[in-house]
């Protein structure tokens, strides 16, 4: 390892911009190890919206709006990222750690819901002498306590991270932890595409029950030591007495509302697809499983570029608002050229808008993020990334929900008929969806607009304009 990370350091911070991250108190060896938890969470993320979205649709016949339910089942517990954030930033436990016991606790909590989920799914299915509401509940269930333990992780090790980041390395180590996510997605992307293909029900137990196993080890390896154990820390900043009370001090830090509403209308307007892409490239293009999982591979890939150019521009003093902006414009255009692959009927062209999207995410991603943790004031790290974690996360959920309802309802109309001879074809659910993600983009380019201006690093939310 130490060989690797000395090999890592000689290249130039120009092809890896986030290879200077590492500072006196989180050195890059012990934040390479650190950010395995984020490779557990893309892991765990791309196995949900990814592979089991286009296992449910395509292998076990199950419907659009089903699927998108159960895949916005982990949102009903986003909002409570706010309230995971704020209590551990006040936690005291025994042992003198803050963060370290929420990490862990998600984690065993997400590793149950993992472990429980294929038998789930396979009743959901069909495939099964029980009663016909045990497949639902039973999936249902599964879903919602993954959601409950991936939140739970991610928000309490954002804020470790961010207690042990000096200012100045904020958007670099931003980087570094978006990709070290992506490349979970990616590498598991390819991983389940291998190990799924030919489908079968055997498989896919292995599938997740192994990733639900991997994700606890690289968690516990990532938090070994990482937090220092003390109570110097207890009582040195002012804490609020309740959640409410330390938003609305918050809020008078900057322009709090219009941020967050940007990065609602972003998160909706990226992830609606999430349910769709992969089904799309089945049910459209007659793409195989290992094929459509590439799609989630190429749009992982394309974040990672995005990820590396907001970390650069962001390093140099750039306006991380300027970036969302950037991100969103980016991506709606992709939409359209998504839209535009099913009727020129280029795989190609499919590809490539897929890349771009992710480019565009991975701009709107780190650009918002960073904005959050820069502006944070001293010692409410959890509350402010949880809150951010929480808009993003609940627009993101009710998005996908609403996405596979929508293309649900507007293909059963436009096969029927309803739309004409033209548009009588599964296509049309998929575009009217992929047009809606256009106009939420749009929107957060337009609602960030006012934030854009001089920016400095370490400082907070710039005031909004008169």
């Amino acid at each position: 390892m130490k060989l690797i990370l000395r090999q890592w350091m000689k290249l130039a911070p120009g092809y890896l911009p986030f290879a200077d991250a590492g500072s006196a108190n989180l050195p890059m060896s012990r934040l390479v190890r650190l950010s395995l938890f984020q490779v557990s969470v893309g892991l765990c993320t791309v196995l949900i919206v990814g592979t089991l979205n286009r296992v449910m649709i395509v292998e076990l016949h199950l419907a659009a709006w089903i699927v998108a339910l159960m895949l916005a089942l982990p949102v009903v517990f986003a909002p409570f990222r706010a309230l995971i954030g704020f209590r551990s930033d006040k936690h005291q436990s025994a042992l003198g750690w803050r963060r370290f016991p929420y990490i862990w606790k998600g984690q065993m909590v997400m590793f149950c819901g993992l472990s429980i989920m294929p038998f789930a799914l396979i009743i959901l299915s069909g495939d099964s002498t029980g009663p016909a509401w045990a497949g639902p509940v039973s999936a249902g269930i599964a879903f919602l306590v993954v959601g409950i333990g991936l939140h739970t992780v991610q928000t309490a090790g954002l804020a470790l991270v961010t207690d042990l980041t000096p200012p100045e390395k904020q958007p670099q180590v931003v980087a570094f932890l978006a990709v070290m996510l992506l490349l979970g997605m990616f590498f598991g992307s390819l991983i389940y595409g291998a190990i799924l293909s030919p489908f079968h029900q055997v498989k896919l137990i292995m599938a997740v029950q192994g990733t639900a196993l991997v994700c606890m080890l690289l968690t516990t390896i990532a938090i070994w030591k990482q937090e220092a154990r003390g109570r110097e820390l207890f009582g040195l900043y002012p804490e609020a007495e309740n959640l409410t009370e330390a938003w609305r001090a918050l809020k008078r830090t900057g322009p709090w509302v219009r941020q967050l509403t940007a990065t609602a209308l972003g998160g909706a307007g990226f992830a609606m697809q999430d349910v769709l892409l992969e089904a799309y490239g089945g049910q459209v293009f007659g793409m195989s499983v290992a094929a459509t999982t590439l799609l989630t591979s190429l749009l992982a890939g394309g974040g990672i570029a995005g990820f590396i150019l907001a970390a650069r521009r962001l390093a140099a003093g750039g306006d991380p608002h300027r970036i969302t902006g950037f991100g969103a414009v980016i991506g709606g255009f992709a939409f359209c050229g998504i839209t535009l692959a099913a009727p020129a009927e280029s795989t190609l062209l499919l590809a490539f808008s897929t890349i771009i999207i992710g480019f565009g995410a991975g701009l709107f991603a780190h650009a918002t993020m960073t904005a959050c943790m820069q502006a944070a004031p001293p010692g409410q790290a959890g509350l402010a990334l949880g809150i951010w974690g929480a808009v993003q996360a609940t627009s993101a959920g009710i998005a996908i929900g609403l996405g596979g309802a929508l293309r649900d309802i507007i293909t059963n109309l436009s096969v029927a008929g309803y739309f004409g001879v033209a548009l009588a074809s599964p296509v049309t659910g998929y575009a009217a969806v992929f047009m809606i993600e256009v106009v939420l983009l749009f929107a957060t380019a337009i609602a960030v607009g006012p934030l854009v201006r001089t920016y400095s690093v370490g400082g907070a939310l710039p005031s909004p304009q008169p």
